[in-house]
């Protein structure tokens, strides 16, 4: 075996070569003159050069090509009797005195060939004889293509036995053990050849090397397989009772790993799945007795991946029993795999169920029992063993798990399964998330309605990961953006849970606030308004409904909802997130309001107060808060005068406080809206409303000071625009308290500010000025009874 010299060995094979062209020219020229003598003595002298032990198998085989060449060309010699004159049966007999084994064996297989084509002689006698003589070349690289050339020049004659062949007894027969013979000689030579490379050191690049030249001879055994297959003769009941038994049997007794890989996946691959799957317990009674370290599940996953798309093709014409048979028996192989080989990893194990689960889907896709006993062989193997943390383990169970999502594109179907969440429970905590996200994304994809509050629990308890710190897993150490991801699709899911029935409605927006209140306060700003907002729903289909019953078993009411939501909410305020608890008190409000519920209403704007009062400091965040306020309570009618006088007293007072002088004005004069409510009798309040205007505009005058004190000049008259517009709705509106010399007043005031020296007017406001100027000249202009009220505004 060479190992090293690689020059040496390049100049070797360049004279190997040499003296095969040399040999092969004047071949040749005696073929041309038909000199059979001359043609055998040069063919002889060249396959000699075949005889060197100098090569390794790579350049063995380049030089092992070059012969193969010309011994076609003498082949043809042979073949046309009138040319060199000798009955095949002499020549048979004849290329046997050549002086050197080797040379003889290619001589005898070249005429041998030609002797069995021309049928006079019997093909078995002749295959027999063949495979036997090669017996006499042991060295393992010259053996092995010495058999290869054998198959090669014989194949043409085994895999056609029609009318040619016709009258030659059990020919099939004869062409498979002669087939079998080579291919149990070869994986022998083979074997032998992969120990005494293994056997060698060497650098990694030689051992890459020996790697490759390994898998180049492992093909020449494969050949065997390959034409074994070809042979039409060899039907069903040939290939269960002779052929799968005499190959599984050479490639236990290999007891090589190597090659008993190998040619398992050979044999998967060459023979038609039908075979498989009539002979499965044969083929899966071997694996068991195969060597420890072969990789069986590569193989198994093979076979069923085979198995499942010829069993889905064939779903009509194929029986059932069959089918359930091969589950049955592909079910006990990988037990009894997993069983023998202790030492396999983890990962072997839970890919090969992964595969059974494939087939399982693929063939029997209405059995959830069986996919619930694959799911249950695998949770035994995790059983007893810690929390997975070999990634291609928990790649596996990914696998494994989100084959039932993606055959059924329905979650609900995952969760009957009572193994599904076991296995889950092996993942760590960044796995698990990763599958729930994986199960999340599956159930908004497919628009998945999870409908009961059993369905609801089992899915929460799948997700976990993403609903509450596991272990205590500090929230704190995820990043940012993946946080923000995982909660988004977790409140998208929250709206996916739906049921018509009110009272099942009621206990799923129960059974999600009991799983979000334990998830920890960063995750509640994300999960509580999905929440608030699906109970929302279920109010508004509830509304008119009294419900005075409590407790969990009355049925759905608004009163209910409102006041689990009122809790939930609560929670928001601890987070802290006043700004978002105040929003939704005020949906809450108006939905209260919708209901005619005025205590429930009036609570949820005292709440909202209370948060204003207690936790909003920021000012441009109160003057948010006020105005959100403002528009929820102007659109509301529950109310009675007390409780109304109440609110918009507060909303008010507190417009008033804020900070900046600008925010204060633009906060009183919307509060005037409060005061005219035009779709409700009884809430319209002139005088009040004049008094917001009034109080806003003293405001703006004095932001119009505080300006010149400050800065020198009197700043921009924005506010008074804005003021202008105010009044002109309410006049409009028939407010008398507001008549058009106040109108007229405020447009002389702002063309004074805006004309005086120390004004800095800005574009914006001009054109707002000037546009609103635009408005009341046209409504002048317009007619009817508009412009006569308009008339004696003079512009």
């Amino acid at each position: 075996m060479i190992v090293d010299g690689i020059e040496d060995e390049e100049k070797w094979l360049a004279e190997g070569i040499a003296a095969i062209q040399q040999n092969a020219f004047f071949m040749l020229r005696a073929v041309d003159s038909d000199n059979l003598r001359e043609a055998l003595k040069y063919s002889a002298q060249m396959l000699s050069e075949l005889r060197t032990s100098k090569l390794s198998p790579h350049k063995y085989f380049e030089l092992y090509m070059r012969a193969f060449d010309e011994l076609r060309k003498l082949e043809l010699f042979f073949k046309d009797e009138s040319r060199h004159g000798v009955p095949v049966s002499d020549l048979y007999e004849l290329v046997q005195h050549a002086g050197n084994v080797l040379p003889r064996l290619y001589l005898l297989c070249t005429v041998g060939s030609v002797y069995i084509k021309s049928k006079e002689a019997s093909c078995k006698d002749l295959l027999k004889d063949l495979v036997e003589m090669c017996r006499a070349v042991q060295h393992p690289i010259r053996g092995l293509f010495l058999r290869s050339y054998l198959c090669q020049v014989t194949r043409d004659k085994l895999s056609d036995i029609g009318p040619e062949y016709e009258g030659v007894d059990d020919f099939v027969m004869d062409a498979v053990d002669f087939v079998l013979q080579n291919f149990t000689e070869m994986n022998k030579l083979w074997v032998r050849l992969q120990h005494q490379i293994s056997g060698l050191q060497g650098p990694v690049r030689v051992k890459e090397k020996r790697e490759k030249e390994r898998n180049e001879l492992r093909d020449l055994v494969g050949k065997n397989l390959h034409i074994l297959s070809q042979i039409e003769g060899v039907d069903l009941e040939m290939y269960r009772d002779t052929v799968l038994p005499r190959i599984l049997e050479q490639i236990v007794n290999a007891k090589d790993e190597l090659a008993q890989h190998y040619l398992m996946d050979c044999i998967i691959q060459v023979f038609p799945d039908e075979y498989h799957l009539q002979t499965l317990d044969i083929l899966l009674a071997a694996c068991p007795q195969l060597q420890p370290t072969v990789d069986i599940k590569t193989v198994l996953s093979q076979l069923m991946e085979r198995l499942s798309n010829y069993a889905a093709s064939s779903m009509e014409v194929l029986p059932e029993f069959l089918q359930v048979e091969a589950f049955a028996k592909l079910n006990n192989a990988i037990g009894k795999v997993i069983e023998v080989q202790v030492d396999m990893p983890i990962v072997g194990a839970i890919t090969l169920y992964t595969s059974l689960l494939m087939f399982t889907l693929r063939v029997h896709p209405d059995r959830l029992d069986y996919v619930d006993l694959v799911l249950g062989a695998c949770v035994r193997k995790l059983s007893g063993k810690p929390k997975l943390e070999d990634s291609r383990a928990t790649k596996q169970i990914i696998a494994l798990l989100s084959a039932p999502l993606d055959k059924y594109n329905d979650a609900v179907t995952a969760l009957t399964l009572s193994n599904y969440p076991r296995i889950m429970d092996y993942l760590d905590n960044d796995t698990n998330k990763i599958m729930a996200m994986v199960i999340i994304q599956n159930i908004l994809k497919n628009y998945t309605c999870i409908s009961t509050a059993d369905q609801v629990e089992a899915l929460f308890e799948l997700i976990k990961g993403l609903i509450k710190d596991i272990d205590g897993s500090p929230v704190d150490e995820l990043d940012e953006e993946d946080f923000k991801e995982e909660q988004n699709s977790v409140a998208r899911l929250i709206h996916m849970l739906y049921n018509d029935d009110p009272d099942e409605m009621l206990k799923i927006i129960c059974t999600v606030q009991r799983h979000i209140m334990s998830g920890g306060q960063r995750r509640l700003p994300f999960t509580v308004p999905p929440l608030v907002f699906s109970a929302l729903k279920l109010v508004r289909r509830l509304q008119g409904q009294d419900g005075e019953a409590d407790g969990e078993e009355a049925p759905a009411s608004p009163k209910k909802i409102f006041r689990l939501m009122n809790q939930t909410i609560d929670a928001l305020s601890f987070v802290p997130s006043p700004d978002l608890a105040l929003r939704l008190y005020l949906q809450c409000a108006e939905a209260a309001s919708d209901c005619d519920l005025e205590p429930m209403a009036y609570e949820f704007f005292t709440q909202a107060f209370i948060l204003y009062e207690e936790d909003i400091a920021d000012s441009k965040a109160q003057f948010t808060a006020i105005h959100l306020i403002i528009g929820t309570l102007q659109r509301m009618n529950v109310f009675g005068v007390e409780n109304r006088d109440t609110l918009t007293h507060k909303a008010t007072g507190y417009s008033a406080k804020l900070l900046k002088k600008a925010d204060q004005c633009r906060a009183v004069y919307a509060c005037s809206h409060l005061f005219w409510v035009d779709d409700h009798d009884g809430s319209r309040d002139g005088e009040r409303v004049l008094l917001c205007l009034k109080r806003s505009l003293r405001i703006a005058n004095a932001a119009q000071q505080m300006a010149s004190v400050t800065r020198g000049s009197s700043g921009p008259v924005t506010l008074f625009v804005e003021i202008l517009n105010k009044y002109l709705y309410f006049f409009e509106k028939g407010n008398p308290q507001v008549p058009t010399s106040a109108i007229q007043g405020l447009v002389e005031l702002i063309r004074t500010e805006m004309q005086s020296d120390t004004s800095t007017t800005d574009l914006a406001t001009a054109a707002f000025f000037s546009s609103t100027l635009r408005y009341i000249q046209y409504q002048k202009q317009k007619g009817g009874v508009m412009g006569e009220k308009y008339d004696p505004v003079k512009l």
